[in-house]
Parts: C-alpha cells; sequence; structure tokens
C-alpha cells in the first residue's frame, strides 16, 4: 500500500512529494456533492471542479459560458463532499485573462466563498502576471498547457496540440514559467507523449496529463466520460470503467415499466 494513501488530507505539498517519490498522482472531476462523495471515498488524490461543468452539468457546447458565481456553486458543493482528496477549481473564461486585479478578484472569491484548496487557469507566458498577482496573494495556482478548451474559437478544433516544433517549444518555455512563476502543477491537455515526457523531465512540479500519454506525472480524467454517462464521447484518450449510460437508462425504463403495470409500488414498499 502507497504511503500517501495513508494521508489524512492531500495538499499541493502532497503531490510535489508524489512526483518526487515517482507515484502517480490521479485526479477526476466532480461538480456536485454526491458525486464527490464517492469519488473521495474511491481514494482520488485530487478532485477538479472543471469548467467541464458547462459540458456535462449544462449542454453546452464548449466551456465558455459558465460563470463565476456558477463554478463558486459547484465548488461549495464539491468541497462539502470531500474529506481528503485536494480541491482544484477552474477560473472560468473572462475572469482572469483581462487584467492581474481582475484575476486576483477572481481566484480570492473561488477561495473564499467556493471554499476551494487552489485554482487552475489555462495559459502561459499571455497570462503570466495574472499568475503571479494570485500566487502572491498566497493563492494556489494550477496551470494547464495544450488543448486549452477556454480558446477553442482560436484553435478552431479540439484535435492534438503542440505536434509542429515552434508550439512545441513554446509549451516547454511556457511550463518552466509556470514553475518558475510558483505554480504547483500544470496539467497537459491533447498534446503528444513525447513532448509530454519532456515537459515533465524540464519542471520539478508535478504535471497532470489528458490525453498527453503515460510519462505524466499524473492523470486526470472528467468523471461523466470515465463512468460512461455520456454516450457518443469516446476521444482516443478515454478509458471507460463503466457504460452508466446504459443501466442507468435501462433502470429507467424498468421503473417505468412497474409503475404503468402497478407492480410498484407493491405492499412491502407500502406504510
Amino acid at each position: 500500500m502507497s504511503v500517501h494513501s495513508e494521508i489524512k488530507k492531500v495538499t499541493t505539498e502532497t503531490l510535489r512529494k508524489m512526483k518526487f517519490d515517482k507515484e502517480k498522482i490521479t485526479m477526476l472531476t466532480a461538480y456536485d456533492y454526491t458525486t464527490a462523495k464517492m469519488v473521495d471515498a474511491g481514494g482520488i488524490d485530487a478532485v477538479l471542479i472543471g469548467d467541464s461543468a458547462a459540458n456535462v452539468m449544462a449542454g453546452f457546447e464548449t466551456t465558455l459560458p459558465i460563470t463565476l458565481d456558477q463554478m463558486i456553486y459547484h465548488s461549495q458543493s464539491v468541497v462539502r463532499g470531500t474529506d481528503r482528496a485536494l480541491v482544484v477549481a477552474d477560473l472560468p473564461f473572462g475572469t482572469y485573462q483581462s487584467n492581474p486585479e481582475k484575476a486576483l478578484e477572481s481566484a480570492v472569491r473561488m477561495m473564499k466563498e467556493g471554499g476551494a484548496h487552489a485554482v487552475k487557469i489555462e495559459g502561459g507566458k499571455e497570462i503570466s502576471k495574472s499568475i503571479k498577482k494570485i500566487i502572491n496573494a498566497g493563492i494556489p495556482v494550477m496551470g494547464h498547457l495544450g488543448l486549452t478548451p477556454q480558446s477553442i474559437y482560436k484553435f478552431g478544433t479540439y484535435k492534438v496540440r503542440a505536434k509542429e516544433e515552434a508550439e512545441a517549444e513554446k509549451l516547454i518555455a511556457d511550463a518552466q514559467l509556470l514553475e518558475e512563476l510558483g505554480c504547483f502543477a500544470v496539467v497537459l491537455e491533447k498534446i503528444p507523449a513525447d513532448l509530454a515526457k519532456k515537459v515533465t523531465e524540464s519542471i520539478s512540479i508535478p504535471t497532470i496529463g489528458i490525453g498527453a500519454g503515460a510519462h505524466c506525472d499524473g492523470q486526470v480524467l472528467v468523471y461523466h466520460d470515465m463512468v460512461g454517462m455520456n454516450k457518443g464521447f469516446s476521444p482516443k484518450f478515454l478509458r471507460r470503467y463503466l457504460d452508466l449510460y446504459t443501466e442507468i437508462t435501462g433502470a429507467v425504463e424498468q421503473y417505468v415499466k412497474d409503475v404503468k403495470n402497478q407492480n410498484f409500488p407493491n405492499e412491502n414498499e407500502s406504510y
């Protein structure tokens, strides 16, 4: 059994030590109390309140529409359901890119009102002043490089990023800059595995991969994807551990049938 499985509360320092000890870090998203309870009980190291809530909880095509108030609500719910895992919350689009003061204000609200233990923001050099401002205020920051979904309209596609040399070099430089600025970890999304390996070896803070191969210090998936609640979404990097879409729709169909046929409730289920 890993020594880290005995830890009562995972912190940013725990993740750094895990990288040093070469123990892989596990991370999943959660957006509500009930899911957070289950994910935490399963032994996850970190829970991400992703702005992917815009997709899986609200049905938007991109992550852009979700607001800071909505993310704070999700964060409050997850924090109440989490005992052991480190809770990281995304700052949504438009809450940190424009200026460092606004970035700090957004991060402070996420910590004070949302109860998160850290925030995650997308980008490198372009938002370095915002990152520095937040970290200088004592708020832990997780970076996010590669495919950054908040910039999807700039990219125009969800395909793998940094396949060309110039973009790959910039990504490595950005990762090193994030470490210099004081970020405690960085998510690498949809980049070639060899590049992720280079990044992971070039910095002393943990890398958390999603579609970035096996060389990252840890892995993150969207909970709804991992348990198979999203029918039809099947990128190459996703491994489904359950098929809940089929299980749940089947259970609903059976419930409908039982009520229609007057099989539910029966005598034992009545007072």
